[in-house]
């Protein structure tokens, strides 16, 4: 048992009993690194990423291997989901040295944190022109004993190269109609019109242009927006990147058909997608976007809920097939024996039609991944939702992936908003509740007695590493959502504390943002990205939540800070539209306005739920009634009734509609 029996981490607690005498990231390491002179090994991975689990077997198990790294080195293990700001300072360092990235990230330091070699996964044995990592080991070795100057320089010059690199801002000014349509016409290009979703394998769900494209499509109506937007859904949502049995959607697809997924399910991506799906519902009422909005959120509660209220992480790629083997996909994919053994003769062959499933097989040892190719002809629903059910429950007696039962603040923010959306538009109201537990676990455990946010927790207990901006901006993000279905003030109030965190200690000048806080702990370089990832990039997730919340509340200060962040969207929007989804969904919500509603009425009244139905970009809803209203939310202040009837004030660029008390003429006002 090493020095990570006692982490919060499930990935570092999954290498406890390595050989590796492991260290978590701690200065600790380092001065140990000092006082031996040697180097230091960094691994970076995360629980449900199938190559660490390779690389875990192949050689951190492996005793001999262990014996010499323990011996040479000072090895350090993070979790990059725990310290996504450690990820993101190496990974821009191998990006740079090799031209590609990924995880497992490989990473010897000197003493100081200073890199100077790289890589991701190294094999057992050399192969396919890549050493052993025996072989790198050895390597790295000889060159710090015998060639320290060189190792030095290299390490000096990465450093130096990094601390050189600046952000490009875009200047003064906020994203327009120009950069809006410029973006518009590269995501256009790089449209996979086939296939859906945007170039090629592997192909990614891309949530937050999505998001972008609906917006798009209600505040100028352009129609081919919306058909990207909604061809691109559906074709994920019958491919095999959805979970066909239980819900819920994998991380990506290995190919551009979207046919094989690699099988990890992230709590983010759900999330998101569970979001985009409720909203294009919202948009162009597809019964196939109400359902998978309905099924991602219910497999979120179901598989990613843990005890304390809040959502893991994710689950694992991998789980154990019929003969024991620990291999990737074995809990999702399905030969035609399989269903023959679950359906009979007849019910298999309609399920091999209905879901792909072939003989020859659409993954690995002749097994199909689910999917609704759509070529089976018309399908008898009954029948084909009586196979589903079958199919399910005879997948519950395999063997499961394993969770990953830690809980990230930020993409429970994800969560939350999803949830209290989802649960408001189709009213089911227990998936509202959901969104609130997490968010009074948030509230609970991850702010604590400190007053910031911890990035981290598991089993109730926080972790030790401090929120990042992602953090605060997904975060206030749920709180908001949450506030305005709710219609309780006091997340409002949350989001305020949160966002001006982001003001005094994320806000650097011009507008820019920076990952870290000013008070963190020191890397050889502050981390900075304002380009989406899986999830929206902390930048753009801060410059949403504050635009939102200066609606709500008249904040100058909350909307000169969102808008100061919005200039790299001008500067990026154009050139990489697809990294930046978010950003420019926020863009579309400035130009908007974005509108502020007001229900001086019940919370959950006819024209609460109008106004939460309303497509217009970002629009900020607030709903209560008494005298009190106003004291949870300043844009109920002096809104009166009309003739003691639930009255709506629709406001926006200082300027304001007359109140109505019809919910059609709301809608219209709305876009809805």
């Amino acid at each position: 048992m090493n020095r990570l029996a006692d982490a919060t981490s499930p990935y570092l607690q999954q290498h406890a009993d390595n050989p590796v005498d492991w260290w978590p990231w701690e200065p600790e390491a380092f001065e140990e690194a000092r006082r031996r002179d040697v180097p230091v090994l960094l691994s970076v991975g995360y629980s449900a990423c199938h190559w660490c689990h390779v690389m875990a077997h192949e050689s951190f198990e492996d005793e001999t291997v262990a014996a010499y790294l323990n011996a040479h080195f000072v090895p350090v293990k993070v979790d990059r989901e725990e310290r996504p700001d450690v990820d993101a300072v190496y990974m821009e360092a191998v990006q740079a040295a090799t031209g590609h990235g990924g995880w497992p990230m490989t990473v010897f330091l000197t003493p100081d944190a200073e890199p100077f070699y790289f890589g991701t996964y190294f094999p057992p044995e050399a192969r396919h022109g890549s050493p052993s990592f025996q072989q790198v080991l050895e390597g790295v070795t000889a060159a710090w004993t015998d060639r320290r100057d060189e190792v030095a320089e290299v390490a000096g010059r990465i450093v130096a190269d990094l601390a050189g690199r600046s952000l490009v801002h875009g200047g003064d000014g906020v994203p327009g109609e120009s950069e809006i349509a410029q973006a518009l016409l590269g995501l256009t290009r790089e449209y996979d019109e086939q296939h859906g979703g945007f170039g090629g394998a592997p192909k990614f769900p891309p949530a937050m242009v999505v998001e972008f494209l609906l917006r798009h499509y209600a505040r100028t109506g352009a129609e081919g927006a919306l058909q990207m937007a909604a061809d691109t859904c559906s074709a994920m949502a019958r491919g095999g990147i959805y979970d066909q049995l239980g819900g819920g959607f994998a991380r990506y697809s290995v190919d551009r058909e979207w046919v094989v997924p690699h099988f990890e399910k992230m709590l983010y991506d759900n999330a998101l997608l569970c979001r985009v799906y409720a909203r294009l519902w919202r948009t162009t009422g597809s019964d196939e976007a109400r359902r998978i909005a309905l099924e991602t959120a219910d497999f979120m509660v179901r598989e990613l809920r843990t005890a304390e209220g809040g959502f893991a992480s994710a689950l694992d790629a991998d789980s154990e097939d019929a003969d024991g083997r620990h291999v990737e996909g074995a809990f999702y994919v399905w030969t035609p024996e399989q269903l023959r053994e679950v359906l009979g003769e007849d019910d298999a062959a309609f399920a091999a039609a209905c879901f792909g499933v072939t003989e020859d097989g659409t993954f690995e040892e002749g097994a199909s991944v689910l999917r609704l190719p759509g070529d089976a002809g018309p399908v008898d629903a009954v029948r084909l939702a009586d196979v589903r059910a079958r199919l399910l429950a005879a997948r519950e007696e395999r063997p499961r992936p394993g969770r990953d039962d830690k809980v990230v603040a930020a993409w429970n923010g994800l969560a939350i908003a999803a949830l209290a959306e989802t649960g408001a538009y189709f009213d089911r109201p227990d998936l509202v509740e959901r969104a609130t537990e997490a968010a009074d676990l948030l509230v609970r455990v991850h702010l604590g007695e400190v007053a910031r946010l911890n990035r981290t927790s598991k089993d109730g207990r926080a972790g030790d590493n401090a929120g990042v901006l992602e953090d605060y901006g997904d975060v206030a993000e749920g709180f908001l959502a949450l506030a305005a279905v709710t219609g309780e003030g006091a997340w409002l109030e949350f989001a305020g504390f949160l966002l001006d965190i982001v003001l005094e200690q994320f806000t650097g000048e011009g507008g820019q943002l920076y990952d870290t806080a000013h008070d963190a702990e020191q890397l050889i370089r502050r981390p900075q990205d304002p380009t989406d990832s899986a999830t929206p990039s902390g930048w753009t997730a801060a410059a949403g939540a504050l635009l939102s919340y200066a609606a709500y509340t008249g904040s100058e200060a909350h909307r000169t800070a969102a808008e100061g962040a919005l200039g790299v969207v001008k500067a990026l929007g154009p050139r990489v539209p697809r990294f930046v989804g978010w950003g420019l969904a926020v863009a579309e919500a400035l130009l908007d306005g974005p509108r502020e509603v007001a229900v001086a009425g019940p919370v959950g009244g006819e024209l609460h739920r109008t106004a939460l139905l309303g497509r217009a970009p970002g629009a900020v809803v607030a709903a209560g009634e008494g005298p009190g209203a106003g004291a949870e939310f300043p844009l109920l202040v002096d809104r009166p009734l009309v003739g003691g009837e639930p009255t709506a004030y629709v406001c926006r660029h200082f300027v304001c509609d007359a109140p109505t008390t019809d919910a059609g003429e709301l809608a219209g006002k709305l876009g809805g």
